[in-house]
């Protein structure tokens, strides 16, 4: 079976993650990424402000990019879920097993949200 997640988005480093404000305005931000049964995860915190804009409203845009942002290729709709507490692991081993730097506690210590993105 196809993986839902778009071909574009597949193996690359870094993905433009837009989230919307309550206005509709788009605000995009470069982020690492886990690939995992179909759906993607991305860590952060939770005083962050696309985890405040996905409360709102989990309709996000995910397009590839450079780690400075520049996207690199089309964009795709998606819906995110921000995480449940019990569920961090399964992102936790999707995020490490791509990004060694991820695995150093001191740098991700104030990490305290996963989200889930899903496509179709």
């Amino acid at each position: 079976m196809p993986s839902p997640i778009p071909a574009p988005i597949q193996g690359q480093k870094y993905i433009s993650l837009t989230t919307l404000r309550k206005t509709g305005a788009g605000v995009a931000t470069p982020v690492w990424f886990g690939e995992e049964d179909g759906k993607l995860y991305v860590m952060t915190r939770s005083d962050m402000g696309k985890t405040k804009r996905i409360r709102n409203n989990p309709q996000v845009r995910v397009a590839p990019c450079t780690i400075r942002g520049k996207v690199t290729g089309p964009e795709f709709p998606a819906t995110a879920r921000i995480l449940r507490p019990e569920e961090h692991t399964r992102a936790r081993k999707a995020i490490n097993r791509k990004y060694w730097m991820s695995r150093i506690p001191l740098i991700w210590a104030r990490t305290d949200t996963y989200i889930e993105i899903s496509f179709g």
